[in-house]
């Protein structure tokens, strides 16, 4: 990672930080931005995806993954803007399936770079951990009114935080001769 790219991770971490404290100390006025947050981060990464797909990875072995990627991150982006009307039950297990689902693919991810002799694999696992506590907070908690609202804070602050420490870890270089 060059040095401009570690500066970007830590300023988009700092930012997600603000952010969540922003939001977790006016949460009435937050779940809408909830929701936008949700949509608009689904609809940059799918964007990625597709203008990755593109422009190199359709001449790549195994591209049409990519392409699959990207329209399901985009198709997602459309189903979580739409979810600005319905009940927030319904917002809060949404909320819980994609920690959840996260957390147990970091938890994989993990496992193979532990497998593989990588040294970042408890970050990984913790990472992929308090993903999994996050669902499951969601879930415990789904009657309270601002639950999706705090739930969503604590994962961008968390995940903030992560990005913080990743930018600033020292890297290994594979040099091919």
């Amino acid at each position: 990672m060059t040095k401009l790219q570690k500066l970007k991770n830590a300023s988009f971490g700092i930012i997600m930080i603000i952010t969540a404290i922003v939001m977790a100390i006016y949460p009435r006025d937050a779940y809408e931005y909830v929701i936008a947050f949700m949509a608009m981060g689904f609809l940059v990464s799918g964007v990625a995806k597709l203008g990755y797909y593109f422009t190199m990875a359709r001449y790549m072995v195994g591209g049409r993954l990519i392409l699959y990627s990207g329209v399901v991150l985009f198709d997602f982006a459309l189903i979580t803007g739409a979810l600005v009307d319905v009940p927030r039950i319904y917002v809060l297990l949404y909320l819980a399936v994609l920690h959840l689902f996260s957390g147990l693919v970091e938890i994989l991810r993990s496992n193979e770079a532990h497998g593989n002799g990588g040294k970042s694999w408890r970050l990984k696992l913790f990472h992929g951990l308090v993903d999994v506590v996050i669902a499951i907070g969601c879930i415990v908690l789904a009657r309270r009114t601002n639950t999706a609202v705090y739930m969503y804070c604590f994962g961008i602050f968390y995940s903030g935080v992560i990005r913080i420490i990743q930018a600033f870890r020292k890297t290994t270089f594979v040099y091919i001769r």
